[in-house]
């Protein structure tokens, strides 16, 4: 490979073999992570409108869960709020990261753009237009448990995905350019429709509550829901992972190497899109998350995806979970819209990144 063609696309330089010192620093990295992601979470359990003990908060987890038998020193209220409220609503927020994270390092490196996020094609406003029709619609249906609002939050985000692809499709092939002018205008379709269910209705709270995200209404159904696709689709990505550094080359050098490029973009596409969506379903919708967090991970730890995808998934987690703690805290005792947290944060970093391509371009 030139130097001029690695520079250009810098995650095609990491389809060669990395150095054993890299690939070792990335591992522990990755442990470590991993490893911080628990006290985080006991931490976001702890922390609420009455503060429990960090001891105790792990003490009643590791109770209920099995894993240890400890006497009981806590009241029956304070168990409740830890194990049916708070952790619930802590492990929603950790994989809604990890769904968030992984999808937005999948788009960037498929579109090959770092700013692309995961809801580039339309998913926000299929999924958006879903949730309000179940407002509209609500008549006390639950499916598996999740109610009417994530479930068809969930199949709008899936069905708008599937029609971009539909109409963006040139013969057998998927252009990028022509998915993305696809997902424009699906997208600005449907917002047109949901914008007009919105001012029909009377009472807009749920409404702009879930659109503005945040699990305020946490439920270990919705934990058992979607956990399973957020993890199991995350991972399956994650071993695409040296087919999307191949891939950032081009498509047509991708494809003499052995990589069924089509293919490759239809799976991950899919596979992308159902933990956006089971992320969406629960959680609102969140921004900023899938374009900060593997833009960071990538400045931090290089660009190969092999390592990219699970450290953004798991960085993603953190950062979440620590965005929807602040959400909770920042201004008792009124609750900030997640939402609203993550562009706060997110619109610096994404200038930021703008302003760093446009000196590299120029």
């Amino acid at each position: 490979m030139s130097q001029a063609k690695a520079a250009e696309y810098p995650a095609a330089a990491s389809a060669l073999p990395s150095s054993f010192l890299q690939r070792r620093g990335r591992v522990y990295a990755l442990l470590a992570l991993a490893g911080l992601l628990i006290p985080v979470l006991i931490l976001s359990v702890s922390i609420g409108s009455e503060h429990i003990p960090f001891v105790t908060t792990a003490k009643i987890v590791l109770n209920k869960l099995h894993l240890a038998s400890y006497t009981p020193t806590w009241g029956a209220n304070v168990e409740t709020a830890v194990f049916d409220l708070r952790l619930p609503r802590a492990i929603l927020a950790a994989v809604g990261g990890i769904a968030l994270s992984t999808a937005g390092a999948t788009y960037q490196g498929l579109f090959r753009n770092p700013l692309a996020d995961p809801y580039l094609l339309s998913i926000a406003q299929g999924a958006g237009l879903g949730a309000v029709l179940g407002f509209v619609l609500d008549f006390g249906w639950s499916g598996w448990g999740m109610g009417v609002v994530p479930m068809l939050a969930f199949a709008g985000g899936l069905a708008a995905v599937f029609l971009v692809c539909f109409f963006g499709r040139v013969g057998k092939t998927l252009p990028m350019t022509t998915l993305i002018l696809a997902g424009v205008a699906l997208g600005a379709f449907l917002s047109a429709i949901q914008s007009y269910l919105i001012i029909t209705q009377e009472d807009l709270h749920g409404i702009w509550s879930w659109i503005l995200g945040g699990f305020s209404s946490p439920k270990w159904s919705h934990v058992h829901v979607t956990l399973p696709i957020i993890v199991l689709g995350s991972l399956f990505i994650c071993l695409y992972g040296r087919r999307l550094n191949v891939m950032q080359l081009d498509e047509e050098q991708a494809q003499q190497l052995g990589i069924d490029v089509e293919k490759t973009k239809r799976v991950l596409l899919i596979a992308a899109t159902l933990i956006t969506a089971a992320a969406v379903s629960v959680g609102g919708l969140i921004g900023f998350v899938g374009i900060i967090v593997p833009h960071a991970v990538r400045l931090i730890w290089g660009p190969d995806y092999r390592f990219l995808l699970p450290l953004s998934a798991v960085a993603g987690a953190i950062f979440l979970v620590l965005a929807e703690l602040l959400s909770r805290t920042a201004h008792k005792p009124e609750q900030i819209p997640l939402g609203i947290i993550t562009a706060f944060i997110g619109g610096p970093f994404f200038l930021f990144i703008l302003r760093q391509r446009k000196r590299a371009v120029f």
